[in-house]
């Protein structure tokens, strides 16, 4: 019933993200097929370049598809063509593949009757050989094409839109009828696809031939289903990860308080600032610590109505853990009150910018606090820790490692780059990990889901935060928060400094009268 709800609160973005979502998976697929059949034919003719071209694409379909994504960064910037440029090359093969095979296939002597009946090379090629391959053709198409849809979730990492969106703003907010919005219909559009094209495969010769002219077309068609993301609006351009959109202490709540409807795209987090340097975004949201600030000269602006809750650090540990390990406690709250703000923003730099190891950093900071001792023997117990996907929680997590060998008995085993809030804190509840670093903020609305007038009453007071959030975390799932480290990572607006100047831009308020 909950599921019904959220699907219809939120159909018109649904209805849009799955038409991109087609419209890329189409697109893609469109100019896959416009390269990869002449490739396959050509190959069919040429069979010493088989084993190249077709172990070039094979290659391409081995990279992984974040990764494939992100080097298309650097060339094509964020948005749609990157996405496109990444599908396409995933999509080749069992193109190429398909149309070589299935022309290979064709019996020798029906070519040579046809030859002999006075047809020309592209008269055997067009009336026999395409005809005759077809359904082996439409196969390797039907398989692009369901690589397609499930690839394209990815292109919301990179701005392009599509069903991703839902699936990895409900991984973060731990939003099960998030994820379900955008995995279902991603699912079924790749089941309708691959249906419709096994009808088309299963045509006879004639109906087949005529297919191959007119399935282009179709192509074309549900390609211009994708409407570029954030094509209209104001002046400025702003870039939003998933979750900050699907937060009230995000762009829900910049909407009802700040009354903010700005021009804005979603992209990943890990692409975000660098776009923002380059000038390709105006505004991005990020984190108040993020080593990223100082290294792209960014400057995060007032927020001047105080929609953005204290986000203070801390290991949350599961309860039996502790009552196991009681040693564990004191050694995890040596840290507290030794990092602020701006030293944790110093470590992110190291790691962010200066690509230094976050273990390397963590034992840096160890030793110059004196805090730091050589492995014991680590034979009593095996502590889990785990982490999110980013370079703070890497840090972090490698501080508690030698610190927990360096001053108990216990051994450690981490599970770092566990992605959103979900997955860390799922992983915690289920007993996959004892503990990890997480933040008052996120306990407070993203875990706890805590109602909008208990939060107002909250967030002035970052002792209620986090008395609030450890009461509620102990009695609904035994769950406790040691003591906070000591900075306050919180959510904020960030503007390239020099921008931001020349727009006389300092607070969220001001931003937001630069659009009316």
């Amino acid at each position: 019933m909950d599921f019904l709800k959220f699907i219809s609160a939120q159909s018109g973005k649904l209805l849009d993200q799955t038409l991109a979502h087609i419209g890329l998976t189409f697109i893609s697929l469109f100019f896959a097929v416009l390269i990869g059949l002449p490739l396959g034919i050509w190959i069919a003719r040429k069979r010493k370049m088989a084993g190249s071209v077709l172990g070039f694409a094979g290659v391409l379909q081995t990279i992984p598809s974040i990764a494939l994504l992100g080097m298309m960064i650097p060339l094509l910037g964020i948005g749609p063509k990157p996405a496109i440029t990444a599908l396409f090359l995933y999509a080749l093969l069992p193109i190429i593949r398909n149309t070589y095979t299935g022309i290979s296939g064709v019996d020798h002597a029906i070519k040579e009757a046809a030859r002999g009946m006075g047809m020309s090379q592209n008269q055997v090629l067009f009336k026999v050989e395409l005809p005759l391959a077809m359904p082996v053709i439409l196969a390797g198409i039907r398989t692009a094409t369901v690589i397609n849809v499930g690839v394209a979730t990815l292109a919301a990492y990179v701005a392009a839109g599509g069903l991703g969106e839902f699936i990895f703003g409900g991984i973060s907010l731990n939003n099960t009828n998030m994820i379900l919005a955008g995995a279902i219909p991603a699912a079924l559009l790749a089941i309708i696809f691959d249906f419709l094209l096994s009808k088309v495969q299963k045509l006879s010769f004639k109906k087949a031939g005529i297919s191959l002219w007119i399935f282009p077309l179709v192509i074309l068609v549900l390609s211009s289903f994708y409407v570029l993301p954030s094509a209209y609006g104001g002046k400025l351009l702003a870039g939003f990860t998933p979750e900050f959109m699907g937060r009230q202490d995000g762009y829900l709540g910049l909407k009802d308080v700040y009354k903010m409807h700005m021009r804005n795209v979603v992209i990943s987090d890990a692409i975000m600032y660098k776009a923002e340097y380059e000038k390709k975004l105006d505004v991005i949201s990020g984190y108040s610590t993020d080593g990223r600030l100082k290294a792209f000269d960014l400057v995060t602006l007032t927020d001047d109505k105080h929609i953005f809750p204290p986000y203070f650090a801390a290991p949350i540990v599961r309860n039996e853990t502790l009552q196991k390990y009681p040693e564990l406690e004191p050694v995890l709250n040596m840290l507290s009150g030794k990092i602020n703000d701006s030293v944790m923003t110093d470590l992110n730099y190291k790691a962010d910018y200066l690509k230094q190891d976050p273990e390397a950093i963590a034992k840096d900071f160890l030793v110059a606090h004196g805090l730091w001792k050589a492995p014991r023997n680590g034979k009593k117990g095996t502590i889990r820790i785990g982490s999110k996907i980013f370079a703070e929680q890497y840090i972090l997590a490698a501080m508690y490692t030698m610190l927990i060998k360096g001053y108990t008995d216990l051994d450690v085993s981490t599970k770092t780059g566990l992605g959103g809030t979900k997955i860390c804190f799922d992983a915690l509840t289920n007993n996959q990990i004892d503990f990890y670093p997480e933040y008052t903020g996120t306990g407070l609305l993203i875990i706890l889901k805590t109602p909008a007038k208990e939060v107002d009453k909250l967030i002035t007071s970052k002792e209620k935060v986090f008395n609030f959030v450890n009461d509620n975390f102990n009695r609904q799932y035994k769950i406790t928060w040691l003591k906070p480290i000591g900075f306050n990572n919180t959510y904020a607006l960030m503007m390239r400094r020099q921008q931001a100047k020349d727009l006389g831009i300092t607070t969220i308020s001001d931003l937001v009268s630069k659009e009316k």
